[in-house]
């Protein structure tokens, strides 16, 4: 077996340094995504080593701050991937109706964009007013912007795209204001979302919920960690609750592949087994 080399053996004590600093652990993430954006982050830090970050990050807060922003990942698009909202529309709407209340957990939320494309959803579909969303990252200055609601005007165009291939049913128009090069979103939308803190690695379940959503985060995980993912959603789920992943993530080949049953396919929707 190979030894790692000295960048490899850094980066996992920078990793074990902010765990046991910051209790933030991203010590089961994918190596490979990792490394790039540690050693981009290097570049813009203007530091020679993995090792000098380590030591700035143990006595600098304001230094780990900056350097989560890399290491999260605040890349985000309203109505990403049209077809799986649509599949919401069609297919797990109609179960929610049935609830007298209902909880969504966007975990992962990032900036904000999937909460807010989830909040229109459900405002067309009538249901918003008695939904709870929990909102979570790990990633303070990403829940800071998704509070504010306020996105890129330059990105508008492909929102409305998405929105409209996702069945909407109004005008996009409608649920923002724009005023320069910004768009501010309706702050009722989020009047019932709760935006937390929240790790996938080493925080617990919180609440009992309908539908779970989390696209996009488990690619960056190893298999441990979206094991641990999947089973927190598995528990936070009700009987036959949903679970929405992202177009490349799947619980198929996971410890959990037989506790949910695949409701989309395509779309990346799942049905808790009974």
């Amino acid at each position: 077996m190979t030894p790692p080399d000295s960048t490899e053996i850094e980066l996992r004590l920078l990793m074990e340094a902010i765990y046991l600093k910051y209790s933030h652990d991203f010590r089961d993430y994918t190596g490979a995504s990792q490394k790039r954006r540690v050693l981009y982050a290097l570049e813009q830090f203007g530091l020679p080593t993995i090792s000098a970050l380590q030591e700035k990050v143990l006595h600098e807060p304001a230094m780990f701050a900056q350097l989560l922003q890399y290491l999260t990942i605040p890349v985000s698009e309203m109505f990403r991937d049209p077809a799986y909202f649509l599949a919401l529309r069609r297919q797990v709407v109609p179960v929610l109706r049935t609830y007298a209340s209902i909880k969504v957990w966007v975990a992962g939320c990032s900036t904000g964009e999937e909460v807010y494309s989830l909040a229109i959803l459900l405002r067309e579909e009538g249901l918003l007013e008695r939904t709870l969303i929990y909102a979570t990252d790990i990633n303070p200055a990403s829940l800071d912007r998704a509070r504010q609601g306020i996105f890129a005007l330059e990105a508008i165009r492909g929102y409305t795209a998405n929105y409209q291939r996702a069945g909407g049913q109004c005008a996009f128009s409608d649920y923002y204001t724009a005023a320069y090069d910004a768009a501010r979103f309706d702050p009722a939308l989020c009047a019932n979302v709760i935006f937390a803190d929240h790790s996938l690695a080493t925080d617990s379940v919180f609440a009992e919920t309908q539908l779970v959503s989390c696209r996009n985060v488990l690619i960056y995980f190893n298999r441990q960690l979206q094991d641990r993912a999947l089973g927190l959603f598995h528990d936070s789920l009700c009987h036959r609750g949903f679970l929405g992943l992202g177009s490349k993530e799947s619980v198929d080949f996971s410890a959990y592949a037989t506790r949910f049953d695949p409701l989309a396919r395509p779309e990346r929707i799942y049905r808790k087994a009974q």
